[in-house]
């Protein structure tokens, strides 16, 4: 397979050399700018440590892609996710929540006043409930639909429902989505010169630019998200093709629609599971599996 020119920002090395390098937080601010237009304006980022300790030993440590403060304390949570996983809504507030969590002072001195945090979750998958390519998520009254509090805020990208071509951005907000859904399939980077932001990504992304290090550290990753892909990919048509089958047979005896929908249930069940058989095989990690797939990492142990 001919390597593409630039990185695959869907691969977390891809995704961190764009966004979580402070030398390149000039990239992440004009992003972040023109996402939040009108809503919020960032002078200056820096770039957090991405993991978050646990308080208590049976609490899980928390690993974010990219975690970062503006100049005002407003905190950002950017997750690239590039498969579809159970629970990864319950995943991101559980994320969000320990960002609030953590800005908790010890003593009696302290009110409760809490910095905004907002999480960004690029999805490279259609997830049921997103109201369109953009889904804006807040604390809010139903009755008037107007904010209620403003200190946790959501932004979910679904990247598969961007089908604009080049010429048809409108604006840079919409080049940046569409340099980020192409990225890894361009001979040339579109909209050179137009702005300094687009020749800084040049620069950034041209997989020439890489270190050896650096490219090793790229290439593990491209081929985890490609065997990944392959695995799941596979899985689903399997995954279809038994659960129709069990549901079948289960329909001839408690009836035709139930059996379909219980052979399905077990089809999916049994695809997650050898789904992590398969990743687990080839070397992933098992947190990433996990994250993945829903499973516990006892569970994964044990297959």
């Amino acid at each position: 397979m001919e390597e593409s020119r630039f990185i695959n920002p869907f691969t977390e090395f891809g995704f961190k050399r764009i966004f979580g390098q402070e030398i390149n937080k000039d990239l992440t601010i004009d992003f972040l700018n023109l996402l939040l237009d009108g809503e919020r304006h960032i002078a200056d980022l820096t770039i957090k440590n991405p993991e978050m300790q646990p308080e208590r030993e049976d609490e899980r440590l928390v690993v974010f892609d990219l975690y970062c403060e503006s100049d005002d304390g407003t905190k950002f949570i950017v997750e690239m996710q590039a498969a579809r996983q159970s629970f990864f809504l319950d995943r991101s507030l559980y994320y969000q929540s320990r960002a609030v969590i953590a800005q908790g002072e010890k003593g009696k001195e302290w009110d409760y006043s809490l910095q905004p945090v907002y999480g960004i979750f690029f999805m490279d998958f259609t997830m049921p409930g997103c109201s369109g390519l953009r889904t804006d998520v807040a604390l809010m009254d139903m009755k008037t639909g107007k904010v209620f509090n403003p200190k946790l805020r959501q932004i979910y990208l679904e990247m598969p429902r961007f089908t604009k071509e080049a010429h048809e951005c409108e604006n840079d907000f919409e080049r940046w989505l569409y340099l980020i859904k192409n990225m890894k399939m361009l001979k040339r980077m579109p909209f050179k010169a137009q702005r300094a932001v687009w020749d800084k990504l040049l620069e950034v992304a041209d997989v020439s630019s890489l270190n050896e290090e650096e490219k090793a550290q790229y290439h593990r990753a491209l081929k985890n998200y490609r065997d990944y892909h392959n695995v799941m990919a596979t899985a689903r048509q399997e995954g279809r093709e038994e659960g129709l089958k069990e549901g079948e047979e289960i329909g001839r005896k408690e009836g035709r629609k139930e059996g379909r929908e219980e052979g399905r249930e077990e089809g999916r069940k049994e695809t997650i599971l050898q789904n992590a058989r398969n990743l687990k095989q080839l070397g992933v990690s098992i947190t990433i599996i996990a994250e993945a797939t829903g499973l516990s990492e006892e569970e994964i142990l044990q297959l």
